[in-house]
């Protein structure tokens, strides 16, 4: 009886050993590669770049004044709607009537003495043609005349000087348009020195606005005129606006440093256009905008990997067979076990797809990467084959402690 129990504990042993070996090592398992697809189709291709600008009106005045003065009377508000020649301010005029009265007396003035000078000079020609007065007087006569007709010529043009500072009085509107600012009220004194005070700003059309877009020195070699852009305001989330790039202005380049280090960055002003029909954009709002550098619309496009897959062990089996060809750029496709290369010329690419110009149809199924895994109910072997049909990429390293098969 003890000899049997040792003999059964023995049996038990071994298979407990078995199975464990069966269970860890696992039956041989089949590889699988399946291959991944994907279909030649046109669609829109884009690349872009974003900025942060400013709306503004396309036409801006700033209506000044040229003397100083007392604001007298305004007749137009924010949001006035003006036409070109029509008033829109008057000034106190008694200082500058006062003025012109000055002005017109030293006129009146100088133009009596250098009509009499004038007349005084011709007669002492006259007499010193026929040698009847000294060269002294003739002299004195001359420098007389010229000295009248000189002051007449001054007094003259403070004349005009005196009437134009006077009509400065009546503020008119330059231009057809509306008032987006009034900076100044009636009975303030405005002073014209080295600067022109600012008094209305009236833009021409709101229904055609602009934005005036900061683009980073990086992003500025991509941006060319009549490239399309899109762009948000806070005040309008859920729209989107469309607008055409009209103008770089490499001359208004700005730099900005941080305090805390020396990185300096540089932006250069792009002016877009932005349809305002209606009335939805207000001058100053913040835009984001996106600039598309790389924009077709309706092209065959694939996307980026199916032009990196190539048909090579282990991607493939002993059995497939490869037909190659000629070309810088191919696209691959597989019917049954035949992998068959076709010669495409590519355009622009934004990082995921690629444009097809020619070489392939729409339609075409084309391979763009390889997975290599288990037949289906298969366990994982020693070598470090995936359970349960279980896949991963040729590329991605397999199980620690995995051993390649010599």
């Amino acid at each position: 009886m003890k000899t049997k129990k040792i003999i059964l504990i023995a049996v038990v042993v071994v298979v407990v050993v078995g199975a464990g070996i069966w269970l860890f090592a696992g039956s041989p398992a089949k590889h699988k590669v399946t291959y991944a697809t994907a279909t030649v189709s046109k669609g829109d291709i884009s690349n872009s770049v974003t900025a942060t600008g400013t709306i503004e009106p396309v036409t801006e005045v700033e209506v000044g004044t040229q003397v100083s003065g007392i604001i007298d009377k305004i007749h137009v508000d924010y949001n006035s709607v003006v036409t070109k020649g029509q008033l829109i301010a008057e000034m106190d005029r008694i200082t500058l009537q006062s003025e012109l009265a000055s002005q017109q007396a030293t006129y009146d003035g100088a133009k009596a003495e250098y009509e009499y000078q004038k007349k005084n000079y011709e007669r002492s020609k006259g007499l010193h043609e026929k040698s009847l007065i000294s060269d002294t007087d003739f002299e004195q006569a001359l420098y007389n005349y010229q000295k009248a007709k000189s002051s007449y010529d001054s007094s003259k043009a403070s004349l005009a000087k005196a009437e134009r500072n006077l009509s400065y009085a009546t503020i008119t509107s330059p231009i057809d348009g509306v008032v987006i600012s009034r900076d100044v009220e009636a009975g303030q004194t405005v002073a014209s020195g080295f600067e022109t005070p600012t008094l209305f700003t009236i833009a021409a059309d709101l229904t055609q606005m602009q934005v005036v877009a900061d683009v980073d020195e990086a992003d500025i070699g991509g941006v060319v005129e009549g490239q399309r852009a899109s762009f948000t305001v806070d005040a309008y989330p859920n729209d989107v606006f469309e607008g055409v790039v009209t103008q770089i202005r490499l001359g208004d380049a700005s730099s900005t440093s941080s305090t805390s280090s020396t990185t300096t960055v540089v932006t250069y002003e792009v002016v877009i256009s932005a349809p305002n029909p209606d009335l939805k954009l207000k001058p100053r709002l913040t835009a984001n905008v996106t600039i598309y550098i790389l924009d077709k619309k309706d092209v065959l496009s694939v996307p980026n990997k199916a032009l990196r897959f190539t048909p090579e062990k282990p991607l493939i089996g002993n059995n497939d067979i490869v037909k190659d060809c000629e070309g810088e750029h191919k696209l691959w496709t597989r019917e049954g076990t035949t992998f068959t290369a076709h010669p495409v010329e590519v355009g622009i690419s934004n990082g995921i797809s690629t444009e097809i110009i020619s070489g392939i149809p729409e339609g075409t199924k084309v391979v763009t990467e390889a997975t290599i895994g288990v037949m289906p109910g298969e366990n994982m072997g020693p070598e470090g084959n995936m359970e349960n049909g279980g896949e991963r990429s040729l590329f991605m390293p397999g199980p620690p402690g995995s051993k390649k098969k010599k």
